[in-house]
């Protein structure tokens, strides 16, 4: 007799899944981050990986997102040939159905960033909706599903390779790594898919980032594949360049690469990579046709206690006094602790801004000696201020820099990962600053957030223009205002400190 998977129970396990992995992060996942974190020997890497691990331990126990961008959800069905379906959905509409309601669930809800007409209007579908599903018809009469659901800054760092079959896979993935900078929010890992046909090699990479970290296993045990072969000169030879937690520098940037082949053309080797960043969000569950599925909780004595040990080089910034000679003597790797009143503003309030000034048009908030916080906030529930409110990468913003420091009065932005070259020349030529704050500690950040009202722009909901009170947001100095930035000497110096073999040098 077939086994019937009643729509309902489809939709409830899905919704019930992503609920689940918003706040939870796999435990191999932290384990490989606490190892990390335990042994790294930069204290900005040190102190950034500890944000992470506190984030994390505040969102198990508060039922909250792991980081603010909830991500698009990409699910994997093996379909059992012997499964009969009950319900006027199609599946499609079934695991779709499961997304709308874990993402508009009242005591979580998740932010909706997937957009419509993605080069035209870009109008968001309000429910994150749709997902990306891949089907699998396999022997059996059950349905096993994967769901993940990937953040836009680690999907926008992507690659993909058509090699000569004689090119040198390690080479290119050492060579784009580098290239792919800090904002996928390294430690996490990296999906390789090698072979088959450009979209079977990107469609491995992703289902890659499924498996469970089981670096240190494969080391101890010893390749015997190919695949696994890579697998472990990637791991070391990656972690030897020295970008570290953040893009800060440091001993840890991938804390596992895993690595899916399939059979190609003889004239071909396509190669994808995707990162999968510190956010790492993925749970799978089976339905047998007995109900929806039913996702162990894990404990909380799986997160490791970690306290951030604050350095001597801290200082405490008021933002509503501060000045342009007191930013003089900011200092790239510096650690400060933000308090008073902040903006808030990404891609398209910097568009419409940047129009408005064009045309010759007031703006709605005077940003004269101002920081804009380069963020995209969750709802808040309950008595929450705001939801979570980690940074976006900055490295979208930097077309609009110049204008903004230029016109506006701007003395600072706050935001995650690097800048780019057109950016800190602007940084630099207007004696501003750049901040960077910790990509994948959301729910940390917005505990320091003490009130929030709209400025500007409440058209466009979570891209609005907030203005933020915060108490001791911790953030680094990334950029100062002779335009040096600890993303580019951050790495040299760990990578010389790596090569040598000596990490007090």
């Amino acid at each position: 007799m077939a086994t019937i998977i009643r729509q309902n129970d489809l939709i409830e396990s899905i919704k019930n899944a992503l609920q689940y992995i918003s706040y939870y992060h796999p435990i191999d996942f932290i384990q490989a981050l606490n190892e990390a974190y335990e042994k790294e020997a930069n204290p900005a890497a040190k102190d950034a990986m500890a944000q992470i691990l506190i984030n994390s331990r505040m969102c198990a126990q508060g039922h909250r997102p792991i980081c603010q961008d909830t991500g698009i959800v990409t699910v994997f069905l093996n379909v059992g040939m012997d499964i009969q379906w009950q319900g006027d959905m199609s599946v499609t509409e079934m695991v779709n159905e499961g997304v709308r309601r874990a993402y508009m669930d009242p005591d979580n809800k998740l932010r909706a960033s997937i957009l419509a007409d993605p080069d035209g209007a870009r109008k968001n579908t309000g429910d994150n909706t749709p997902s990306v599903i891949h089907y699998q018809v396999v022997p059996g009469d059950k349905l096993e599903v994967h769901v993940a659901a990937k953040g836009g800054g680690s999907e926008a760092k992507s690659k993909f390779a058509m090699l000569n079959p004689s090119d040198d896979l390690v080479e290119w993935v050492l060579k784009m790594v580098p290239a792919m900078g800090a904002g996928w929010c390294p430690p996490g890992m990296l999906g390789i898919g090698v072979g088959g046909t450009a979209e079977k090699a990107m469609t491995m990479a992703k289902e890659a980032l499924l498996e469970p970290i089981n670096i240190q296993e494969l080391r101890e045990k010893g390749a015997e594949t190919r695949s696994e072969e890579l697998r472990l000169e990637l791991f070391e030879k990656i972690n030897n360049l020295g970008i570290g937690a953040q893009g800060l520098g440091g001993l840890t940037t991938v804390l596992d690469v895993k690595v899916k082949d399939f059979p190609t053309h003889a004239a071909n080797k396509p190669v994808a990579m995707i990162p999968n960043c510190a956010a790492t969000r993925h749970t799978h569950f089976t339905l047998d046709g007995s109900g929806p599925a039913s996702i162990q909780a894990p404990r909380l004595e799986d997160w490791p206690e970690v306290t951030r040990e604050v350095g001597e080089n801290v200082r405490r910034v008021n933002l509503d006094t501060v000045t342009r000679e007191e930013i003089k003597n900011w200092k790239p790797g510096d650690t400060l602790l933000l308090n008073g009143k902040m903006l808030t503003g990404r891609d398209a309030a910097h568009k419409k801004m940047v129009d408005m000034m064009a045309a010759g048009e007031d703006l709605p908030v005077d940003l004269t000696g101002r920081f804009i916080y380069y963020v995209g906030p969750v709802d808040p529930v309950r008595e929450e201020v705001v939801g979570p409110a980690g940074p976006t990468t900055a490295t979208r913003m930097d077309k609009f820099t110049r204008t903004m420091l230029e016109k506006t009065g701007l003395m600072g932005m706050i935001g995650k990962a690097e800048r780019g070259p057109v950016a800190i020349e602007a940084i630099r030529d207007n004696q501003a600053v750049y901040l960077m704050a910790v990509g994948g500690a959301a729910y940390l950040v917005a505990q320091a957030i003490k009130s929030s009202k709209v400025l500007g722009f409440p058209e466009l909901g979570m891209e609005a223009i907030y203005e933020f009170e915060v108490q001791d947001m911790p953030v680094t100095v990334a950029v100062d205002v002779n335009g040096e930035s600890v993303h580019k000497t951050g790495p040299q110096v760990w990578k010389l400190k790596i090569e040598s073999g000596n990490l007090n040098v």
